[in-house]
């Protein structure tokens, strides 16, 4: 098989996973299979080309501005070597027209490890982020300032753990129950319990169950001796 069907065959079967994407996909999302060794006509096809504005036909030099994965291949150093496909992903660019864009690149490549064929998406976001500030304005205040409230309770409760388990709020593998339990009885001491999903957040940190976190706590009551407080149970 020469190299000049392996790479038609490559074509074909990124043609077909353009096609499958494109059911799927919205018309904000350009897709776009570029043949690198012919740069003044690279676009072999493309999906939604009214993101960019170009055609089958169009030359490299077309594609968006800063476009990450083209400014790799004026730089070979910057991809790396070898036979597999170079990935450039997510990355900020914008259209001829100026339209800011999100764009990811693949480049494939032959034997000897030279690209020959990319596969580019390049996604207008423009309509979800009006539509996101839209759906902003409409929603009622106390909507919005309970997201905030949420945020922050949020925020608290990761402030907690990583003060109770330093430096960076995960458990040590192999953790005895002892050591568990003293974790809750900070976790608690710092009112971690007292706020709404910290015995759900304290369970996922600890690796055990919310059944077993009441059961700590039970425990550290009755630790503290009867001339405790009786405390209230934890908020869920």
């Amino acid at each position: 098989m020469t190299a000049s069907t392996d790479k038609s065959q490559l074509i074909n079967q990124l043609s077909a996973v353009m096609d499958a994407f494109a059911s799927v996909a919205g018309r904000h999302i350009e897709v776009v299979l570029h043949d690198l060794a012919q740069p003044e006509t690279s676009v072999i096809k493309i999906i939604n080309g009214h993101v960019s504005g170009r055609k089958p036909g169009s030359p490299l030099l077309d594609a968006p501005d800063n476009d990450r994965g083209f400014l790799g291949l004026l730089n070979p150093s910057a991809a790396p070597l070898g036979r597999e496909p170079t990935v450039f992903n997510s990355y900020p660019t914008a259209s001829l027209q100026g339209k800011p864009l999100q764009s990811s690149t693949v480049f494939f490549k032959d034997g000897n490890g030279k690209p020959q064929l990319s596969l580019c998406f390049n996604a207008d976001n423009s309509a979800i982020n009006a539509a996101r500030e839209a759906l902003a304005i409409l929603l009622p205040q106390e909507a919005e300032e309970k997201q905030e409230q949420d945020i922050g309770l949020e925020e608290k409760l990761d402030e907690i753990i990583r003060a109770c388990i330093p430096p960076t709020g995960q458990l040590r593998t192999g953790a005895s129950k002892r050591e568990k339990v003293d974790i809750v009885r900070q976790m608690q001491n710092r009112g971690m319990f007292m706020v709404r999903g910290g015995v759900e957040k304290a369970a996922k940190v600890l690796g055990v169950t919310r059944y077993t976190i009441y059961n700590y706590l039970d425990q550290i009551k009755k630790e503290a001796g009867p001339t405790t407080l009786p405390t209230a149970k934890p908020a869920e």
